[in-house]
């Protein structure tokens, strides 16, 4: 079975969120949003490795509620930096020798599916690099600084990209050592594999791989979590309902 280590970045600023709580901490059916999201990584068969890379300020508020859960299921954290590439550097720089691929997911996606991983696990081992993405379906306008319409786009191969993005671990440790030739800000990992020439998959997801953005996809999230069947639990699942957070 092929290895995984799997990244979990939640060291972001959050800033269009809102409130005084941050996103991090915001609660998705019934807990915290990163716990929620780590529990989609921890009972995989094929995960040998999770990392919770947070943002230095939260460290100390994730290690004194958490921290002992997080240690109990072998969660490792690492520091966040000042962009999300920075951060995931870092979570890179603690993988596994003996992980063979690597997946970079955002916290902000607690919706993401078991079917959905499995989709993309299953491509990145075929091809070294695979990410989840839905194609766009409404009708897509570019607009002016004056705020009217300059163009429509044909959305014809158009996707938005989400994660899990799945590489490869020498591709991807390629890819963030070369990251200083990249020209501007990449948004996404897959942009940094693009850059060294390695092809990326799309494994076609949909919107219910929902990035929470603002206060208002929290009950987005929570309508999609509850629509779907209860999963059966494999060993210690969701472990993090017995401290009643």
């Amino acid at each position: 079975m092929t290895k995984v280590a799997a990244i979990i970045v939640a060291a972001g600023k959050g800033e269009r969120f809102g409130g005084s709580e941050k996103k991090t901490f915001a609660k998705i059916d019934g807990r915290p949003m990163f716990l929620r999201t780590i529990e989609h990584f921890i009972n995989r068969d094929d995960v040998c490795q999770t990392i919770l890379v947070v943002a230095p300020e939260d460290e100390d508020q994730v290690k004194a509620k958490y921290g002992a859960n997080l240690g109990f299921m072998g969660v490792q954290p690492a520091a966040g930096g000042a962009e999300r590439p920075d951060s995931v550097a870092n979570g890179l720089a603690v993988v596994r020798d003996d992980a063979e691929l690597v997946a970079i997911h955002d916290c902000a996606r607690p919706c993401v599916s078991t079917a959905m991983i499995d989709a993309v696990f299953t491509e990145a081992r075929k091809t070294g690099a695979a990410i989840l993405a839905a194609p766009l379906r409404g009708t897509i306008k570019r607009g002016s600084p004056a705020g009217v319409i300059d163009e429509t786009i044909s959305r014809q191969d158009l996707w938005e990209a989400q994660t899990p993005q799945v590489f490869k671990r020498e591709v991807i440790l390629e890819a963030y050592e070369k990251r200083g030739q990249f020209q501007g800000d990449p948004t996404d990992d897959a942009q940094l594999v693009e850059a060294i020439g390695h092809a990326v998959s799309l494994v076609r997801s949909d919107f219910t791989n929902l990035k929470i953005t603002t206060r208002a996809d929290v009950a987005l999230a929570n309508a999609i979590i509850k629509s779907r069947p209860a999963p059966r639990p494999k060993g210690p699942l969701r472990p993090f309902e017995e401290a009643q957070w």
